[in-house]
């Protein structure tokens, strides 16, 4: 597949890095040398350092065949103007990063159609959905639903009170069992788990069940006492702040403590000012934070532009008794720091706009696609086509490669766990663990 990148930015780089590995022909436009340059030798991709408002870049780089066209620089005008002029090149399909969130509204779709934006994303928006589900519950560190909540995917931290500990998982993740378990995270490693593998302290278990029996993992992982979130504190009045206030439950009381006086008057005039409180002060003042309640706070989240802030921040809330946190942390490295401070549960913005953009790139029929990021790895949930070659033997019989799982399926609106002797039907929509291993390898199991 071609793919053109515009933007040589967190997320056209990062993304350009992960297309390298996976063998694609990939092409990064940039205006700037330097940003260009931060690429490094190692990866198998073009550079081309030119304006992309120029009709004369775009075909020289040969955007007429290109399979994807995907503008991503700051500046959403350019994005939107480039990705017009690339499909009216011939482009087959085009994305666009955007800014404005009145732009995501569905009702405008027909109308970026029309003018050659396939689709649009906006990460903030991608972000506060993830800090909106996380928080409805304080036990997880992350949460992931397939069909509507039909198969949940629950990410947890193993501590003192967990029963399951040190049993082997074929005498915990029987056929009949409400869950299984699809990857477990050990300090820097991730381990797609067998049979004989054992659940440790302080590893993240990664559990698939189906929304009845989340109950039942509460317990068993011993978190039955955590108290649910009900007061939220969120340091930084951003866009992202601004998307998560407005998808998080009407029950929850939320303060956003913003350093910027004219910002707070913005917050102000943004959010639903009856349940969400806009503070003018810096989220990292204890006395303020103390003074506002922040000991009978069960949720802080930090979603400043800098990463340090966000996760010293956090530490301190966790210090002052706080159970959930929630760090924006855009720099991988800081990411794997933060986890092994037990920050909590990490938000980057960047993954999160790949992943959804990577799900565009494969053949198959994948309705979502999620990057893990305390795992380092992929959840995915694939459509089985009539013929396809995962409905023709059981799974166990199936040869997916090393570091793929399979955790459930949705069949006609019902969540079932998938053991080894399940047999995958046409039209069941199957969720995929993958850890190391290029998404291609599986996707051609279900084409």
């Amino acid at each position: 597949m071609k793919i053109i990148i515009v933007g040589a930015y967190a997320i056209g780089t990062h993304l350009a890095r992960l297309l390298s590995r996976n063998n694609h022909d990939t092409i990064l436009i940039d205006s700037d040398e330097n940003r260009l340059s931060n690429i490094g030798s190692d990866y198998d991709l073009m550079t081309i350092q030119a304006s992309v408002s120029r009709i004369k870049t775009l075909t020289d780089a040969g955007v007429s065949s290109a399979d994807l066209f995907i503008a991503v620089t700051p500046d959403e005008n350019l994005n939107m103007n480039a990705c017009m002029l690339a499909k009216s090149l011939g482009a087959k399909r085009t994305v666009a990063k955007i800014d404005n969130s009145e732009y995501i509204n569905p009702r405008f779709k027909q109308i970026f159609d029309r003018v050659g934006i396939t689709s649009l994303i906006y990460p903030e928006n991608l972000a506060a959905r993830d800090i909106a589900n996380g928080l409805k519950m304080s036990w997880v560190r992350q949460r992931w639903d397939v069909h509507d909540g039909a198969l949940v995917m629950l990410g947890i931290k193993l501590r003192e009170g967990c029963e399951i500990l040190n049993n082997p998982l074929k005498e915990l993740c029987k056929p009949e069992s409400p869950y299984h378990i699809v990857a477990i995270k050990r300090v820097n490693e991730t381990i797609i788990p067998r049979g004989d593998d054992v659940l440790m302290l302080h590893d993240i278990a990664y559990f698939m069940t189906t929304r009845p029996y989340i109950p039942y993992i509460r317990k068993i992982v011993g978190k039955e006492h955590y108290v649910d979130v009900k007061n939220v504190m969120i340091m930084g009045g951003g866009a992202t702040a601004v998307r998560a206030t407005c998808m998080m439950p009407e029950y929850m009381n939320v303060k956003i403590f913003e350093a910027n006086e004219a910002r707070c008057d913005k917050l102000n005039e943004l959010i639903d000012t009856d349940r969400v409180m806009v503070i003018h002060a810096d989220g990292r003042d204890v006395s303020v934070l103390i003074e506002e309640g922040i000991k009978n706070t069960q949720a802080f989240v930090a979603l400043t532009g800098n990463a340090e802030t966000n996760i010293l921040a956090c530490l301190t809330a966790k210090r002052m008794g706080v159970r959930k946190t929630v760090a924006m942390v855009e720099n991988f490295d800081y990411a794997s720091m933060a986890e092994s401070l037990d920050i909590g549960t990490i938000i980057n913005k960047k993954a999160l706009a790949a992943s959804y953009i990577y799900q565009m790139m494969l053949d198959a029929d994948v309705n979502n696609i999620r990057f893990l990021m305390s795992a380092n790895a992929d959840v995915a949930e694939f459509t089985a086509q009539p013929g396809s070659k995962v409905t023709k033997k059981k799974v166990f019989e199936l040869g997916l490669p090393k570091g793929a799982t399979i955790g459930g399926l949705v069949r006609n609106g019902e969540g079932h766990l998938v053991s080894g002797g399940t047999q995958i039907e046409a039209g069941d929509s199957v969720v995929v663990f993958c850890y190391d291993i290029n998404m291609s390898k599986i996707e051609k199991y279900f084409r």
